[in-house]
């Protein structure tokens, strides 16, 4: 599969995502944030994922305006939080980070985590904004396939983006397999393990194989399962090698080895938890 680090994958409204991304979750708010955002983009990331929670919506906009690229050339995305669940509260969370972040439009909003009780109100405002035009696609993160069932009972719109904590070591198939079939496009963010899993001496192999690192073939993994992909770093030589991953393709028999890696590993929040 050949593939470059500004490759586009259409999602279901016609929008294009750029497949791999720069997350700046715990990426802290000021000089470390402009720095990390100014370091991808020049490194050729084209794909920058936030949220309200992570207080840095702000440095987001700014390192982007300030690098000077247009804003149709670099795919933003920010998320609702739990705080702001719900019809109204939606909006105006939506307007805030709209405002915060300084842009004209976001190209993707997200529900950030499934808050029982609120989860249609939340979408039915999600689908407003998609409708006003100030957001180019809506989604959801942190869903199981129990969440996706009751949004298919209720939305008008169906979540472009669904982004989850996914890697080999924690590869939900099924909830992949769902997404697929929903015409819904799978984001793995933590594809890096949060690190605790670098050392895997079952990946050593494909990784010297190649001459790349176990990170490296992670973030490959992912792309090679047609996923959008988003690992964090605020340190610019990890930011530069987590996208050297476009002149190596994994084969079969190295593609085996890693899907048969899962063990239910999750080093954030575990959605399957919330009813």
């Amino acid at each position: 599969m050949k593939r470059e680090i500004n490759y586009k994958i259409k999602m279901n409204n016609g929008i294009e995502i750029p497949q791999f991304g720069l997350g700046v979750y715990l990426t802290k708010s000021g000089t470390e944030c402009i720095n990390a955002v100014t370091w991808a983009l020049e490194t050729g990331y084209r794909h920058i994922d936030t949220a309200r929670i992570y207080g840095n919506e702000k440095e987001v906009g700014e390192a982007v305006r300030n690098f000077g690229i247009k804003r149709e050339d670099v795919f933003i995305t920010t998320k609702l939080w739990n705080d702001d669940h719900g019809y109204d509260s939606a909006l105006k969370a939506f307007d805030k980070s709209l405002k915060t972040l300084n842009v004209d439009y976001i190209d993707l909003y997200l529900i950030h985590w499934p808050v029982k009780g609120k989860r249609k109100d939340s979408w039915k405002a999600l689908e407003k904004i998609y409708e006003s035009g100030y957001c180019k696609s809506i989604g959801v993160s942190n869903y199981m396939i129990n969440h996706l069932d009751e949004l298919f009972s209720y939305a008008n719109v169906i979540p472009a983006i669904n982004q989850v904590e996914f890697s080999p070591y924690n590869y939900q198939k099924d909830l992949l397999d769902v997404s697929n079939r929903n015409k819904i496009i799978l984001e793995a963010y933590s594809p890096l393990t949060r690190m605790k899993k670098l050392d895997d001496p079952k990946i050593l192999p494909i990784a010297e194989k190649h001459h790349k690192t176990v990170a490296q073939v992670l973030i490959r993994w992912a792309i090679e399962h047609n996923l959008v992909v988003i690992p964090k770093s605020a340190h610019k030589n990890r930011i530069i090698e987590n996208a050297d991953i476009f002149d190596f393709s994994l084969d079969e028999s190295a593609m085996k080895i890693l899907d048969n890696l899962d063990e239910g590993f999750r080093y954030s929040w575990d959605p399957t938890k919330i009813d």
